[in-house]
């Protein structure tokens, strides 16, 4: 339907309203907000179609922009985050300036959440004052700026290494930082990996010799972020590199440092369950392959107390004098892969809470477990190293609590403790193993097929409940719950208690999200932008997130999120230049008297203030925050004046 032409001079709006099947058509009479759009001044043409984002819908906005000669298109559909690329590419594709086209967003803003013809009177004011917005917009331009081409990624877990790999194989290069002293994260503590029953360390080590080796990567590890400033393409990083006191092309694992170091500490990669020395060397594969002495448990490096591990090291390879070190570096694009810890057992007061010793969360099952662990893969009790005869595997220790621990889902706690159950049985022949669960979610490939075969193959007795208590009497460790499915209650005189604690983010996970300027959920994990069409990115531009970091995940999920997060840097670290939204805050120089008040209100530090205000227009996400600060009215956004503001308002609020 056609609108009274206005003249040549004036404003030649052209406004699509969207059906959006019955997303928008089932609450709002569509044709009614079209000839109610008809009658606005300035617009000169006004239609409607089923499905506006499909092609024959993008053709019918391009079609009117050439044929009425539009100088601004509104668009009536869904939320411009959904479609608004969409539309001002094909107002591109057609000659119109992408940015004197607006959305109106009469989905997720009416018709979602009104019914009755108010949701129709809605969706007309909604579009009155989009229309009058975009009589004021300006043609602009988008923001281009050069970039740097290497990649910082932060961890070096299973993760962070598959990240690493798939950006340097596409022929850039990358910083890898890990904040203990070799890379490999938690998949290096476990003992096989579900549901094929790998060895993880055989799975793991190809991958971290390939990171070591990979001529584009460049290991930092013992290295912590210290400071990350900058914006998308361009960022400034500062890493703390802590002294390793041991030179790393020199030691030759020999290993007589450890022997003669008279400290011994609980082991960290074995979970506490064993003790390590001073200097010494997390596992035997890790990467890089070197000793570090631990400066905080020796027994003094100034002045030096003890000196027995340079005594004995013939390579020479122990430093004392060795440094902390802060290297700066430019990265066009940064990678977060930082894991996950356990919740700790020590919050679970109902299960002994920490305090009973053949109670143990499921990392250190795993190093008992293991080959390479405290008891070489012989699963004994803590307390005494006897071998456990029967053993209780609760799930759920701390998820799905809202009340009292974690309200979420871990994740991969059921599957986790199948494999454990079914690896004690393989290793105990004559043990019997109970697991008490709320119920089963196993949704990856051949997952339901792995717990049928724990629970049916390998006699694994499931008790779908809840457990009460746990403590200890005598030599056992008493177990006390209740059979949800009979109601009948359920007590085990148990030898070894195992819990499937909750994953939770690593340690310093905000700290290091409040460095970046990245947001985390109500439960720790980093936020992403979007948990459908944006899953992999921050809402800070050129800052991905891959693996456990994001939220509780299994090694396939985690390293095939790391392959698509390596992509979505490897689309920036590729491109000639980067382009950034032109609608961003702008100064008026002759109005701004330099009060600084806008720069600390910025949560994107994109403005510094010297005799003026300046805006970096890379940074600005355009929140408007510096506009309502400035008391001078300097401040302004493109395309989003206060005139235009004040227009659209009143538009929205008329009669009639």
């Amino acid at each position: 339907m056609a609108a009274p032409n206005p003249g040549p001079k004036g404003p030649r709006v052209g406004v699509f309203v969207c059906y959006c099947g019955k997303n928008i058509a089932g609450t709002v009479d569509v044709k009614k907000v079209a000839e109610a759009a008809a009658g606005l001044p300035g617009v000169v043409y006004a239609t409607t179609h089923e499905y506006m984002c499909s092609d024959p819908g993008q053709e019918l906005v391009k079609r009117a922009i050439r044929e009425q000669r539009l100088t601004g298109v509104v668009v009536a559909a869904c939320s411009p985050s959904m479609h608004e690329v969409t539309f001002r590419r094909a107002a591109q594709e057609a000659g119109l300036n992408p940015y004197l086209l607006e959305i109106a967003n009469v989905r997720e803003q009416c018709s979602w959440v009104h019914e009755g013809p108010a949701a129709t009177d809605k969706a007309v004011r909604i579009v009155r004052a989009m229309v009058e917005k975009v009589k004021g917009n300006h043609p602009l331009t988008p923001v281009e700026i050069g970039h740097s081409r290497t990649c910082l990624v932060i961890g070096g877990g299973i993760a962070g290494i598959q990240a690493a790999l798939d950006v340097a194989d596409a022929g850039f290069d990358v910083i890898l930082v890990e904040r203990s002293p070799t890379i490999g994260g938690r998949m290096a503590q476990l003992s096989e990996t579900f549901p094929t029953l790998d060895c993880s360390q055989c799975i793991l080590t190809p991958k971290m010799v390939d990171a070591s080796r990979h001529p584009k990567i460049r290991i930092l590890a013992y290295s912590e972020v210290e400071e990350v400033t900058g914006f998308l393409g361009n960022y400034r990083v500062r890493i703390r590199r802590k002294p390793a006191y041991v030179i790393a092309d020199k030691c030759n694992l020999c290993g007589e440092c450890a022997k003669v170091c008279p400290v011994r500490v609980p082991n960290e990669f074995d979970q506490g369950l064993s003790e390590r020395a001073a200097i010494y060397i997390p596992f035997p594969q890790a990467v890089p392959s070197s000793y570090t002495l631990d400066a905080k448990n020796c027994l003094g490096l100034v002045p030096l107390t003890c000196g027995e591990c340079a005594k004995v090291c013939e390579a020479k390879a122990i430093d004392y004098d060795m440094q902390e070190e802060i290297v700066e570096e430019e990265v066009g694009a940064i990678i977060v892969a930082t894991g996950y810890d356990l919740y700790p057992k020590e919050a679970m007061a109902e299960y002994g809470h920490g305090t009973v010793p053949d109670v143990i969360d499921g990392l250190e099952f795993e190093r008992l477990l293991s080959a390479s662990g405290p008891t070489k893969g012989q699963v004994r009790r803590p307390s005494d190293g006897k071998v456990p005869r029967e053993v209780v595997f609760i799930q759920c220790s701390g998820s799905r609590d809202p009340e009292l621990h974690k309200p979420y889902c871990s994740k991969i706690c059921c599957m986790y403790t199948a494999k454990h159950a079914l690896l004690y049985r393989h290793n105990v022949h004559d043990g019997k193993a109970y697991v008490f669960y709320i119920d089963i979610r196993a949704g990856g490939k051949d997952y339901e097929e792995f717990v049928n075969r724990a629970m049916e193959d390998d006699r694994i007795l499931y008790l779908r409940g809840k457990v009460a208590k746990v403590f200890r009497e005598e030599d056992k460790v008493m177990v006390w719950g209740v059979d949800t499915l009979t109601g009948k209650r359920i007590e085990i005189r148990a030898d070894l208690v195992v819990l499937a604690q909750a994953m939770v983010p690593a340690e310093g996970t905000w700290d290091l999200a409040r460095k970046l300027r990245i947001a985390c959920g109500s439960e720790g994990f980093l936020k992403e932008a979007h948990p459908k069409l944006r899953p992999l990115e921050a809402l800070s531009a050129g800052i991905f997130m891959a693996g456990a970091a994001q939220g509780p995940k299994d090694i396939p999920e985690a390293v095939a999120q790391a392959s698509g997060a390596a992509a979505k840097a490897v689309g920036i670290l590729s491109a000639d230049k980067l382009v950034h939204s032109p609608e961003v805050a702008e100064v008026d120089e002759d109005l701004c008297s330099g009060c600084k008040l806008c720069a600390p209100q910025c949560p994107y530090g994109a403005i510094t203030v010297d005799e003026v205000a300046h805006v970096n227009e890379i940074l600005c996400e355009s929140c408007g925050t510096c506009v309502a600060a400035c008391p001078s009215g300097a401040m302004s956004l493109r395309n989003c004046q206060d005139e235009q503001v004040v227009r659209m308002v009143q538009a929205a609020l008329a009669e009639g």
